[in-house]
């Protein structure tokens, strides 16, 4: 077994056992699902709506290229600077170059799960450059030295006591504060934060092709601190955020918010179309754009798997699942964990190393079903689980083992040949370990059912 497999199942078990996590994942979810149901509310005919942003992102990935291309003529007219980068390494170059040029030293970022697919913040801090998150979830993240729980709420697994427990730990406080009294004290610390720092840094929700914009959807105001302040703006984007025309927000932007929080539309929704216009009062001086592929185009060349490209981060998939919600997000160890993270990251980080993730669903379909541009997520990984195979990512003892099941499966005689004596043996003997030691092995009837049929009708 891979060593990143082994690992996982290794931390699955841990967590799955702890019932103080499975204890707050069910109450913040319960939360969240209460919610979503009162946010569709907001919507005429959701199956037609859901269907057709499944269509606009259907044209616009399968015109990616044309789109981008547009997007960059249309960025650059109005100042704006578009970096291309291929991998993780180059966005690091790139944003570390940036970051040389204007002897920066200080750096504001609001939530992008862009900049912790690449590691941004620990590849800055070895080059003596402070990046502070600022939205409250990933700053209460960053303080615990943890990544994001979740696509949308980093510290969900986190209960208010914990946090209150963490910042008593780092920054000093009581250690009984309400929530909002926490609120205001990570408030005081970060408002500071937004008038010393010279670049922010910002993720994107989707950019517009035909306005060359960026669109960024949020809760705290904390992406309009990091680019009203400091004099740079850069955006990490994935190169699968394209929407065609900027009218496909009046569809985009309240499916996001209903499907990701619940809300008819999230608090504040900005377009950036570039650095600040001659007249204008606000904005950065300079403006940078680094369109990131770092494994997309793998997902793109396979016909199958590109529907995953249509996701737009709402995180329900993770909420609906039952594994996610037992085993938690940490124990995925990458950054897009749940149903989507096990659909993508085998391409984006290699089939080898990460395969075991499509193996670890019930295929229930759940994901599918709450999805808002319904990605088929369970044939996804019924997808990458035939290319495990084809591939030759699986191992000789496994295909001995499926080889032999399906022998015995395909023909009675074999399956009566055994009692359920020996049966039960063999299941004890080699099957116990996977099993695990909390769950009660089945135990095999004296007689099959085919046997005991038999007997009764004759």
């Amino acid at each position: 077994m891979h060593q990143t497999a082994s690992s996982f199942l290794e931390a699955s078990e841990k967590k799955a056992l702890d019932l103080g996590h499975r204890q707050t994942i069910n109450f913040n979810i319960g939360k969240y699902n209460t919610a979503v149901k009162a946010g569709k509310q907001q919507f005429a005919d959701l199956a037609i709506a859901r269907e057709r942003a499944k269509n606009i992102k259907w044209r616009a990935i399968e015109h990616l290229d044309n789109h981008l291309e547009e997007f960059e003529m249309n960025f650059t007219k109005r100042g704006g600077k578009v970096i291309w980068a291929e991998t993780a390494e180059q966005v690091q170059q790139e944003i570390l170059a940036i970051c040389q040029a204007k002897q920066c030293k200080s750096i504001v970022k609001s939530k992008s799960m862009a900049t912790e697919e690449v590691h941004l913040n620990d590849f800055l801090a070895q080059h003596n450059i402070e990046c502070v998150e600022t939205d409250l979830g990933e700053y209460i993240q960053q303080l615990d030295g943890e990544p994001p729980y979740h696509i949308v709420t980093p510290a969900m697994h986190k209960s208010k006591e914990d946090v209150a427990r963490l910042f008593a730990e780092k920054l000093g406080t009581a250690p009984d504060l309400t929530p909002e009294q926490l609120t205001l004290v990570a408030r005081e610390k970060l408002r500071q934060k937004y008038l010393e720092a010279e670049i922010g840094i910002t993720g994107a929700n989707f950019i517009i092709s035909d306005t060359g914009s960026v669109a960024v959807t949020e809760n705290e105001g904390n992406a309009r601190l990091s680019t009203a302040f400091p004099k740079t703006h850069i955006v990490l984007v994935g190169i699968e955020k394209v929407l065609p025309s900027v009218a496909d927000l009046a569809l985009f932007w309240p499916l996001l918010a209903t499907y990701g929080t619940g809300q008819k539309v999230t608090a504040y929704n900005s377009i950036f179309s570039g650095p600040r216009q001659e007249g204008e009062i606000d904005g950065p001086e300079e403006m940078y754009v680094i369109l990131m592929d770092n494994g997309r185009t793998n997902i793109l060349k396979d016909t199958t798997a590109r529907e995953s490209l249509y996701c737009i981060r709402c995180g329900s998939c993770l909420n609906a699942c039952p594994v996610y919600k037992n085993i938690g997000g940490h124990s995925y160890a990458t950054t897009y964990s749940g149903p989507i993270g096990s659909v993508i990251t085998p391409h984006l980080k290699g089939m080898d190393d990460y395969v075991h993730l499509s193996f670890a669903s019930s295929l229930c379909g759940n994901c599918t079903e709450v999805c808002p541009v319904r990605i088929n997520l369970h044939e996804l990984l019924l997808h990458n689980r035939q290319k495990a195979v084809e591939e030759n990512h699986t191992s000789g003892g496994e295909k001995f083992a499926w080889f032999a099941w399906k022998q015995g499966c395909t023909s009675r005689k074999m399956m009566n040949m055994a009692s359920g004596k020996m049966k039960n043996f063999l299941l004890r003997k080699f099957f116990a370990k996977s099993w695990g030691d909390n769950r009660e092995l089945p135990v095999f009837a004296a007689k099959s059912f085919n046997q005991q049929w038999k007997e009764r009708k004759g």
